[in-house]
């Protein structure tokens, strides 16, 4: 089974994107593949885009894509290449693959028996041609593009990963290595001296940026089952429950429906709420504590972006009603004014002038931290803080996918909030992708009430 595949809903009773009129193993129909690459080949029509594979894993792992070769081909097919040529107006797909290692890979046959029908790219040939494609396309004279940023697999985001590799390996004076990437254009600019090679990383992420209606077709689902990971892990927590337990009902429940998790399952309570990124889940909940879990499930190569918070015990306090509601209000607010064209900023102060007037004191503290101010985060996609810089700059366009993330933190009270969704722009508006998350404080008091997968085991008697 694929790491990332998740094509099949069984818990949902619905499928994802199968049917007749799919090559077996792609996620799209071959035309939305054809479609990407040919709007690639609009930007560089002086040149030839040379997109790399994943490599082979060496260690026990399985397989995953790299989410640029996903998106421009479809494949999973291990030390692929594929050029996309803007001069000629077509594209070529290397890869050696026999019989045997499709079969060890899950690779559908008709990838090896017949690779231009099933993928639909024009040309597809043997790896070891790609050097002698690469050095008859210089002596044309075609500019060659490629992406000098590292390539994301799973649980990765290309800006972080590059900035880690940066500082613990280029920079480091006992290491020096360059990424993959840019090792790949030192080693075009000194064999193929006699052509340009540039970074056309940006052109990828301005394409990746807007979504598609079959991609958000895609995030819909596996919004959905984010919702139904989070329902689970609200429904299982009691007072004396470990995180870690919650968290392994978060990835269970993807897990059971084929897909992943996009990301460590982060859960804050107690002295860790400052810490927004925590994911040691080594903490036995106690009551009063009040918890913050940030999770997104991965299907079928796509990510969301969720946070949800509730009291352990199941009821909230006063202070904990207060804070929470006030996150969730202002969440709300911007997703009802979100639309083509505004700005970050201008829903950020629309929202609030909104909240005072239905009776909401700004002058609290609660709305004196930054992060209360707004909710437009990062674009979310194939990865979960996607590539295409920030959705605050600039007015918003539909297809645009990004996070709705209202947080706030009390460290001396050992307390705080995260409301967080993940929204698509659409032609009028906006659509929670993530909508089926429990947030009404009626709904969640409610729902802890009732018995979750560990005490329904446990009343069983095989937890």
């Amino acid at each position: 089974m694929k790491k990332r595949k998740g094509l099949v809903l069984a818990a949902f009773g619905f499928v994802l994107l199968t049917g007749p009129a799919l090559a077996p193993g792609l996620i799209f129909e071959k035309s939305a593949y054809a479609a990407r690459r040919a709007n690639l080949m609009a930007k560089i029509p002086d040149g030839a885009a040379i997109i790399l594979g994943a490599q082979t894993i060496v260690e026990y792992n399985p397989f995953v894509q790299n989410n640029d070769m996903m998106y421009f081909s479809g494949i999973e097919i291990p030390n692929a290449a594929l050029i996309i040529d803007g001069r000629a107006r077509e594209s070529t797909l290397f890869f050696t693959l026999n019989e045997r290692g499709a079969r060890n890979e899950g690779i559908s046959l008709d990838f090896v028996k017949n690779p231009q029908e099933a993928t639909g790219v024009e040309r597809v040939l043997p790896m070891e041609q790609f050097s002698s494609t690469l050095s008859r396309l210089a002596s044309q004279g075609t500019v060659l593009y490629t992406s000098f940023t590292p390539e994301e697999l799973a649980r990765e985001c290309t800006s972080g990963k590059f900035g880690t590799l940066f500082t613990t390996m280029t920079t480091n004076p006992w290491d020096g290595r360059l990424t993959r990437e840019l090792q790949f254009v030192k080693n075009l600019n000194e064999r193929l001296a006699r052509v340009p090679v540039k970074d056309c990383s940006r052109m990828i992420w301005d394409l990746r940026m807007i979504k598609s209606p079959a991609e958000i077709n895609v995030l819909r689902k596996v919004g959905a089952l984010g919702a139904k990971a989070a329902l689970e892990v609200v429904r299982s927590c009691r007072a004396g429950t470990y995180e870690y337990e919650l968290s392994s009902v978060f990835e269970y429940t993807c897990r059971k429906a084929w897909g992943d998790i996009a990301y460590n399952v982060i859960i804050s309570s107690d002295e860790n709420h400052p810490y927004l990124h925590y994911y040691k889940h080594d903490r036995k909940l106690i009551d009063g504590d009040f918890l913050v879990v940030d999770a997104g499930p991965d299907l079928s190569y796509y990510d969301v972006d969720i946070s949800f918070s509730f009291p352990a015990n199941g009821k909230f306090t006063p202070r904990q009603r207060e804070i929470y509601e006030a996150a969730l209000a202002m969440n709300r607010e911007c997703q009802a004014l979100y639309r083509p064209g505004i700005t970050a900023e201008e829903v950020r102060q629309k929202a609030k002038e909104n909240l005072a007037k239905k009776g909401f004191d700004m002058n609290k503290d609660i709305w004196k931290i930054r992060s209360m101010q707004g909710g437009v985060s990062h674009y979310v996609g194939m990865a979960v803080h996607d590539v295409g810089g920030s959705p605050s700059v600039g007015p918003l366009k539909p297809g645009m996918v990004f996070a709705d993330d209202v947080f706030a933190v009390f460290p001396e009270e050992k307390l705080g909030v995260r409301v967080e969704d993940t929204v698509v722009i659409t032609e009028t508006g906006c659509e929670n992708l993530t909508k089926g998350v429990p947030r009404d404080i009626a709904e969640i008091e409610a729902l802890m009430k009732t018995p979750g997968l560990i005490q329904i085991q446990k009343e069983k008697g095989i937890y």
